[in-house]
């Protein structure tokens, strides 16, 4: 896969915790913040299958969220 060289500002103590841990496991810095990456954009990506199971619920259980705000 190709890679792109990008440049960003990192806490200094993270940035050591960084290098620690990439030293600990024997991988690079840049294996590492692409895993990273890659989790974060994951985890933070909801899939449209569940948005739209959420608006199933939320309209098959509208009476009981009404009640439940009461």
């Amino acid at each position: 896969m190709p890679t792109i060289k990008i440049s960003s500002k990192v806490d200094a103590d993270a940035w050591e915790d960084l290098r620690a841990l990439a030293a600990e496991s024997h991988q690079s810095i840049s294996g590492l913040l692409s895993e990273a990456v890659n989790d974060y954009v994951r985890r933070r990506r909801v899939r449209p299958a569940v948005l739209q199971h959420l608006e199933d619920s939320i309209v098959a259980n509208e009476e009981l969220g009404r009640r439940l705000a009461e």
